[in-house]
């Protein structure tokens, strides 16, 4: 079954080109030309991954995007036709999972739209394949939860728990968690993991590692301050202590 693809964007020219172009790739493609609309099509379609404009009429992306990491961790690809870092910076804080700058090549798009979609397959073929080994080896054929103190981490439902109350985590952030979690004790650089996490061809740059970790400081540590679950290694990276 093809992948779908949500595009949001109210410049005709463009939205044409996407969707002809993401249609010759062999993705499902379902479009909107405003925020309200794309809410609308994003709850009821269930996209693999969504391409979403800024400036758009209604709710701009930035809302868009807010509301609907709200709900679910479908990959959010941001566009915008303003190099200005502060737009980059927030669309990340609203929790996008990339961003790319008008104008652009629709080689370098599609570029993004595979990788995008590659890490949401392996994440989920990981969590198959783990439940999978736990139902040959006897156990509940779930995939495991893991638990640290009053933190929990289940696997199969992709939710992160603290003192019993759901904790919620942008996609990236849940995957960085999920994979210091998995190695807990092992010093991870920086580079293997933007590596794992974020892919081998991802063009951003280490310091991406390490404001997803500030960022699960402030929602998983006792005290952000001071941090004892996700401990610095100076000098190389990061280790999780539980």
């Amino acid at each position: 079954m093809p992948e779908k693809v949500l595009v949001v964007e109210d410049e005709p020219s463009l939205l044409d080109a996407l969707e002809y172009n993401l249609r010759r790739q062999g993705y499902e493609v379902r479009t909107a030309t405003d925020g309200l609309k794309a809410l609308e099509m994003a709850r009821r379609d269930r996209p693999d991954l969504i391409i979403l404009d800024i400036m758009l009429p209604g709710l701009d992306g930035f809302e868009v995007c807010r509301a609907l990491r709200r709900e679910m961790n479908v990959p959010i690809l941001m566009l915008t036709a303003r190099a200005d870092e502060v737009d980059k910076i927030v669309g990340l804080e609203v929790g996008a999972d990339d961003y790319l700058t008008k104008p652009f090549s629709m080689r370098e798009l599609m570029a993004r739209v595979k990788a995008l979609l590659r890490r949401v397959r392996l994440v989920r073929e990981e969590v198959a394949t783990t439940a999978a080994e736990a139902a040959d080896a006897g156990e509940y054929a779930t995939a495991p939860t893991l638990t640290f103190g009053d933190l929990t981490i289940d696997m199969a439902r992709h939710e992160v728990l603290r003192g019993g109350q759901a904790i919620p985590l942008k996609p990236k952030e849940y995957e960085l968690l999920a994979f210091l979690a998995r190695h807990r004790g092992i010093v991870l650089s920086r580079d293997l993991i933007l590596e794992r996490v974020w892919g081998w061809d991802y063009a951003g740059e280490t310091r991406t590692v390490d404001v997803h970790v500030r960022w699960l400081r402030e929602k998983i540590e006792p005290d952000p301050a001071a941090p004892r679950r996700i401990v610095t290694v100076r000098g190389v990276g990061y280790r999780f202590e539980g």
